[in-house]
């Protein structure tokens, strides 16, 4: 069952540590202007999507546990489904991951008994098939999710990627269809989303292309995916593998010559880690992230010269998160990437997400990796669950911030940063909609909380604002079963005029919530 901790023994917890005591020194000082009319974009509801995969235990051992005691007669596990129907996951990726490249969707239908058991190279297992195309399109209605299915290009074929979308999606009187209507489906799901292959340009992959290469294969498989249903959108597999001595802004621009008529997204992945154990630095990840989105709109938008003003490719970020510690090169099997995730962390995937609101124009799609046990925000063993660090930022993120992003002006005080010169402290979103403000905020600051001053300059605060704050006694801080040191603590203050001043506790996000009124 999930963890709970009360927000008394919260409170008490953190009043007894070094940390919270240095707090009550005087603060820094920073300004943030709010304009309504400053739209950056739409905020899309898939930036906050997952991705599942068969790797360790993320669906097998998570997602998945048949004739467990914590299981429904279908295999799904309650307690798992239960905290992703509240993380509000909004889409889902499945099957992979580099496990795409050699699934062969065949092998995961009809009656479970009789479904082949293969091989599995990507991550050194044997692949039972008993979680396939219907189960996880029944999971995705459970947990409320729009689905996602990234076809394999890797060893797959051109024919194999179109009758999937057939058999998932079509209506006519076909084979494909007749198969999923004796496998228990009458009527299609009409899957709006498929990925054409994963990461096909790293030499890991099981049917690795140079881009020429992937973009002329592609090619095909797009046209007779959309010749099979023509109102799906497809998603095609950018290069993101930066400092590997791969051209990723070369493999980009190469696949977008090909595909810029037939995709719309490109695909990026970015996971970042505290190797040399340096806060400040590690809290630099998402200026590395805006430097990727600005490169590989600009690479967009070169390809797309010349197109039709209404010929729009966004980008798809549709694997991220914090990865590094459970990363070792001969860890494979049934049992690998179990991340454990502390506050710094949860700050990290704070930042993340402020940075896809404040590119929201661009990014429409975001994967985080992944769901359960497998770098992922929840944990789950034989008797229950707990809910890791990095869930609680992202849960407030997508339970809230929705409608439009606002670009901000942040005056903060600043450190500095060895990769990036100066830092900002304090890092900032903003979503407005329908006349409710949610004002995205991570102090980066060690020890030193930020008296934040926030002025609307268009509309005036109105009633009491809700303010969630994400914290623990250090940024080592970790959940597990039966311990809860990092988890969201809430207070109200009330907000009148244009003008609301709000205390951010250093190693800290914030996020605060309030209605406005017209000036």
């Amino acid at each position: 069952m999930i963890s709970r901790f009360s927000r008394r023994d919260f409170t008490t917890a953190l009043i007894t540590t070094p940390a919270l005591l240095r707090a009550q020194q005087t603060p820094l000082k920073a300004r943030v202007k709010v304009d309504t009319e400053r739209v950056v974009g739409e905020i899309d509801p898939m930036l906050y999507g997952n991705f599942i995969e068969h790797l360790g235990r993320c669906i097998d051992g998570g997602i998945f546990e048949e004739g467990h005691k914590l299981s429904d007669e279908n295999g799904f596990r309650r307690d798992v489904l239960e905290g992703t129907r509240k993380l509000n996951v909004t889409m889902l990726r499945w099957p992979g991951g580099n496990f795409s490249s050699n699934y062969h969707w065949r092998d995961g239908i009809g009656p479970r008994d009789s479904r082949p058991r293969r091989l599995e190279m990507a991550w050194g297992t044997v692949e039972t098939n008993r979680f396939g195309t219907h189960e996880f399109l029944q999971y995705s209605e459970m947990a409320k999710s729009v689905p996602y299915i990234c076809t394999n290009l890797g060893t797959g074929t051109w024919e194999e990627a179109q009758q999937w979308v057939e058999y998932v999606n079509s209506s006519e009187d076909t084979a494909m269809t007749r198969l999923r209507k004796q496998n228990g489906r009458r009527d299609p799901w009409n899957v709006t989303y498929w990925g054409l292959g994963n990461e096909m340009d790293g030499p890991w992959q099981m049917g690795h292309r140079s881009a020429d290469d992937y973009g002329k294969f592609a090619l095909e498989a797009a046209k007779l995916m959309k010749w099979t249903d023509p109102k799906i959108k497809l998603i095609a597999a950018g290069s993101s593998h930066f400092g590997t001595g791969i051209d990723w802004v070369g493999w980009n621009r190469t696949v977008l010559e090909h595909l810029k008529r037939h995709i719309e997204y490109l695909a990026i992945h970015l996971y970042v880690g505290n190797r040399d154990n340096n806060y400040y630095e590690f809290l630099t990840s998402s200026l590395d992230l805006a430097q990727r989105i600005k490169t590989t709109e600009g690479v967009i938008d070169a390809a797309l010269s010349g197109e039709p003003a209404s010929r729009k490719i966004h980008i798809a970020w549709d694997e991220w998160n914090v990865w590094y510690r459970a990363r070792g090169g001969k860890e494979r099997g049934r049992r690998i990437l179990e991340e454990r995730y502390n506050l710094e962390d949860a700050l990290v995937v704070a930042t993340f997400l402020n940075t896809f609101l404040n590119n929201a124009h661009i990014v429409k799609i975001a994967n985080m990796a992944q769901l359960v046990n497998v770098i992922a925000p929840m944990f789950s063993n034989e008797n229950g669950m707990f809910l890791q660090t990095i869930y609680h930022p992202l849960a407030a993120f997508a339970n809230n911030s929705k409608g439009t992003a606002l670009s901000l002006f942040v005056d903060s005080p600043k450190y500095e940063s060895k990769r990036f010169g100066r830092v900002p402290f304090l890092d900032m979103s903003a979503a407005h909609d329908d006349g409710t403000l949610v004002l995205n905020a991570v102090n980066r600051h060690l020890e030193t909380p930020i008296e934040a001053e926030f002025e609307i300059q268009d509309k005036r605060f109105s009633g009491a604002a809700a303010i969630t704050e994400v914290n623990g006694p250090d940024i080592k801080a970790e959940n597990d079963f039966g311990v809860t040191k990092v988890q969201p603590a809430s207070r109200t203050m009330q907000a009148d005029g244009n003008k609301l001043r709000v205390r951010l506790a250093p190693h800290s996000y914030t996020m605060i919530k309030v209605k406005l009124a017209k000036a």
